[in-house]
């Protein structure tokens, strides 16, 4: 991967990693797709002034973009990331967890982490509340991870459909963690360091590892019931994992 400026380059390093997963028969892939579909749908967005700042919007989708790719490349280099990416990464060799559970990890500290990190670094020295509705617009479209998440879990299972119409206990699962990433912790974490020197900055970011980190075992061992069901849809969830990634690729 070269440096990554432009979200076309995001786009482009997202679908390095998708056709290595695939050749590779690595659950990698699974979040680097979805990731790549949202970053299409933000790309729209600024081409068709989605935002009030379109031009920062890509600066940010960037930033943003550059917190996974950088943490990807580091795991693979065996150098240091942020504990909520390494436990994630090392849950990838975990042959019990569902498509689904890879995907909430990455959404987990992708957005719980790097989500206000980013949009602190872009607003270093200016207002941060110049950036909130654009925030909020981007939100919109990160929210839409979670629709996402049961439509392509249901193409690559399609009796899910009929679980989730009769239990309603995995849906309920699914829409508690994305009302989590709905609130308002990004932002506020995004504010309380927007101010901050550069050392002190860089000071807060383990705290905050280590609280998203830790909703990791919530994914990983949700409650009985729950745990329950992503058994019994891994022992549906049939095919190779490459197959599972040309599966997410293709659902819309």
């Amino acid at each position: 991967m070269s440096e990554t400026t432009t979200i076309d380059q995001v786009i482009e390093d997202l679908e390095i990693i998708i056709q290595d997963a695939e050749q590779n028969n690595s659950t990698f892939g699974y979040f680097a797709v979805l990731y790549q579909k949202v970053t299409k749908k933000v790309k729209e967005g600024i081409e068709n002034g989605f935002f009030e700042d379109n031009p920062r919007m890509e600066i940010m989708d960037v930033v943003f973009a550059k917190r996974y790719l950088d943490a990807y490349k580091a795991y693979q280099n065996n150098e240091p990331l942020t504990n909520s990416w390494k436990r994630t990464f090392e849950l990838a060799e975990d042959g019990w967890l569902t498509v689904i559970q890879h995907l909430l990890l990455g959404m987990n500290a992708h957005i719980n982490l790097d989500l206000g990190i980013a949009a602190s670094e872009i607003q270093r020295g200016k207002n941060i509340d110049d950036l909130h509705n654009d925030f909020n617009k981007i939100n919109e479209i990160l929210s839409s991870l979670v629709h996402e998440v049961q439509n392509t879990l249901s193409y690559i299972w399609p009796p899910l459909r009929w679980i989730l119409k009769k239990t309603r206990k995995l849906d309920d699962f699914i829409v508690d963690f994305s009302m989590e990433i709905a609130r308002d912790g990004a932002w506020k974490y995004a504010k309380s360091i927007a101010s901050l020197s550069e050392m002190d900055f860089q000071a807060s970011i383990p705290g905050r590892d280590e609280k998203v980190s830790k909703k990791i075992d919530i994914i990983v061992a949700p409650g009985f019931f729950a745990k329950t069901l992503m058994r019994i849809i891994r022992l549906g969830e049939r095919g190779t994992v490459a197959a599972k990634i040309r599966k997410l690729k293709e659902a819309g």
